[in-house]
């Protein structure tokens, strides 16, 4: 007797023809009696089997205690998935599961052919599967009729809250008949998900599987501390040493699934992306790309990867950290399926280790705490998986005997041995070595985000350096070089902690950099003939120490200055030999004219006598030349003071900007008596913002 005597028959010849002898917990609870009926609403695990959970319990209401459908016509179910991908695993899975019934199931996923799924529907269908927003698009257009509908199912219920679809499903719901059984499967019962059914179920059936108090029991956790710099190359290392049939990155932007996976491409990888910019198309072939072999690495985001199930994927790594916990066990539910084991890695930069742990906190989770897998430990892997590979246990065909002779003869069995082994290697992608972290939680405590992340070590007291070697970097204060960042990118292009760092003499042009004598040649070994770091900064070893008696203030090296750095400093004339953007702006005195002194410069209006009085020139002759007073700035509004020259005056016209008039200067006004400005001005003199004042343009 197996586990599903009490499915419907049909369905139990299906399960006993794919191999499932034992049930799942939320699949055997389906199975009750007691939810022929009813609605339910059911928490379990993802990976647990939702997907033939509750295809067993839609059976005895779409069957009628008959073992195979009539002939289709309105669809009698309507299952409802996030994704597309979700809801085409989702296809599959019910046509097995129902195929001895002679279902018609039908898809009306977002990204198809909108006319063919049309046409679909018009020929009939007892199940469709679809995506929220394609199903409202058949509703409206009157495509799909819901009249005869008999069970909805809401797979991933909060997953399509949180994707925003609460309007679609709303609009679904609302649609369909009010007699229909609803069923709704969720990995988590929000609130959210609390108000919807109790809004659109009557009387459900809460289920929660006891598989849901010990999330993943068959997913081994390991968070790989790494330095920041170091993050790429820990997953390389990771699916390296793991060498899954199936794995999965997951990235938290399309930006990140793009750059890795050119990344690994160019590393020997065979690998897919996975993203909401790509078409369905794309998306199809590249799910199945992984399900034939083809490819062996998925790099997705978290959409796009929602729901899906590759068979053999073995290995999940989470390449950015989830937002949540509930997106970290989404992810890790990837794999450990049915019964199979998993291994789940997070890649946690060290500046990032209190989020990981509030994390995996969050989600009820101890994880393993590693450095990843080392480029030793890669070789070492590689070299047992040769040595336990079955092609050594296959006899030689006949008609190959002749040539394995010959190949003997020839090389002889070491260099045959050699070539095999380089074969071998050329395959896989070679590992990388990775900076040295600790795994001590208090070695970085109120350090993260510091200098010095890629030689995150405990701290300790440097002492006396001992023997060193002086190198001269191309790169100084000018250039706006930081400590911040220069020993991190010594750290990371020489292949040294900054314990082997020692005294950095930065100046305007260049710095000299201390490092230990025992890892100088390592170090130039490590930066090539070129001699170049990133941003391409030169390294010129030196055959001794520089001398820094001669770098002194003001020559060499500025000074610096007290207070917030200006981000654009004033750019004001030089006098001697003084940094005009270190020294503040000085006001000019003025100074009044004396008597009798001549003006700077000869001064003749134009449309007026030079003999005329100068205390009779108005402001608006010495501007403009011209012999006639004009209108300041309102339309019809004489110079105030000047002749009106037979314009009328209107009230308020004297207001130019606001509701204020403006106080410039008089034209045509008698300025006799006033000193004169160095530029032969009326109102030279000082000038104060007031009543009986002039304001100054």
């Amino acid at each position: 007797m197996t586990d599903h005597e009490g499915a419907v028959p049909a369905i139990a010849k299906a399960l006993a023809k794919r191999g499932y002898a034992t049930l799942t917990p939320v699949q055997q609870a389906m199975l009750d009696p007691a939810l022929q009926t009813s609605d339910a609403l059911v928490s379990a695990q993802t990976g647990s089997g939702k997907t033939v959970a509750f295809g067993i319990a839609m059976a005895p209401t779409l069957l009628d205690d008959g073992e195979r459908f009539e002939r289709a016509g309105a669809p009698l179910a309507l299952v409802i998935a996030p994704t597309r991908e979700l809801a085409m695993q989702v296809n599959r899975e019910l046509a097995w599961l129902y195929e001895m019934t002679g279902a018609v199931i039908a898809s009306c996923v977002g990204g198809m052919d909108i006319r063919s799924e049309r046409r679909a529907l018009e020929r009939g269908a007892h199940i469709v599967v679809g995506t929220p927003g394609r199903i409202c698009d058949h509703i409206r257009r009157n495509a799909l009729d819901m009249s005869e509908l008999r069970v909805a199912v809401l797979d991933e219920a909060d997953e399509m809250l949180d994707l925003g679809f609460r309007e679609d499903l709303e609009f679904i719901l609302d649609a369909a008949p009010e007699g229909r059984r609803t069923l709704m499967f969720s990995a988590t019962v929000p609130s959210g998900i609390a108000k919807l059914a109790k809004r659109y179920q009557r009387d459900a059936v809460r289920i929660s599987t006891t598989a849901e108090e010990k999330q993943h029991a068959d997913i081994e956790y390991r968070a790989l501390l790494v330095a920041p710099s170091d993050r790429e190359n820990a997953i390389i290392n990771a699916l390296r040493f793991y060498d899954a049939k199936n794995a999965i990155v997951f990235c938290s932007t399309r930006a990140a699934v793009n750059h890795l996976t050119a990344r690994f491409n160019n590393r020997n990888f065979d690998v897919v992306a996975l993203s909401g910019e790509l078409t369905q198309n794309e998306r199809t072939h590249a799910l199945q790309a992984m399900r034939d072999g083809r490819a062996r690495v998925c790099i997705a985001t978290d959409v796009a990867a929602r729901g899906i199930d590759l068979p053999g994927l073995d290995l999940v790594i989470h390449a950015d950290l989830p937002t949540n916990s509930e997106t970290l066990l989404h992810r890790s539910g990837r794999t450990g399926r049915a019964g199979n084991k998993g291994v789940s890695a997070l890649i946690v930069p060290v500046n990032q280790r209190r989020k990981a742990e509030r994390l995996l906190a969050g989600a009820d989770v101890t994880p393993t705490w590693a450095h990843p897998p080392s480029a030793d430990e890669v070789i070492a892997r590689d070299q047992e998986r040769l040595l336990a590979d079955p092609v050594f246990d296959e006899a030689p065909r006949e008609e190959e005997q002749e040539l394995i002779a010959r190949l003997v003869e020839t090389y002889g069995a070491e260099k045959l041995a050699a070539a095999f082994v380089n074969l071998h290697r050329a395959k896989n992608a070679a590992p990388e070595d990775l900076l040295p972290v600790s795994l001590d939680p208090g070695a970085r405590k109120g350090r993260e985000g510091k200098a010095g992340d890629p030689a995150s070590r405990p701290l300790t007291p440097r002492g006396d350096f001992g023997p060193a070697v002086w190198f001269s970097l191309s790169v100084g204060r000018k250039q706006r070089a930081e400590p911040r960042w220069l020993i991190p990118t010594i750290c990371r292009n020489g292949d040294l902690s900054k314990n082997e760092i020692g005294a950095i003499k930065m100046q305007a042009d260049e710095t000299y950099v201390e490092i230990a004598a025992d890892h100088a040649e390592r170090f130039m070994a490590k930066l090539g003939k070129d001699r170049m770091m990133d941003r391409g900064i030169r390294v010129t070893r030196l055959e001794r120490a520089p001398d820094f008696s001669k770098f002194t203030r003001g020559d060499d090296e500025a000074p610096r200055r007290d207070g917030p750095r200006m981000d654009k400093p004033w750019k004001g004339k030089k006098s001697g030999d003084g940094d005009a953007a270190e020294r503040p702006r000085r006001e000019k005195p003025f100074r009044e004219r004396p008597s009798g002194e001549a003006p700077a410069r000869d001064w003749k209006p134009k449309g007026r006598s030079a003999d005329a009085p100068r205390d009779m020139r108005s402001v608006d002759d010495e501007v403009w030349g011209d012999p006639k007073p004009k209108a300041s700035f309102g339309k019809g509004k004489p110079a105030r003071g000047g002749d009106t020259t037979g314009q009328p005056q209107k009230k308020g016209s004297g207001k130019s900007f606001g509701d204020k008039p403006f106080k410039g200067k008089a034209a045509g006004k008698d300025t006799a008596g006033k000193p004169f400005g160095s530029k032969g001005k009326a109102g030279g003199g000082p000038k104060k913002f007031g009543k009986g004042n002039d304001r100054a343009r």
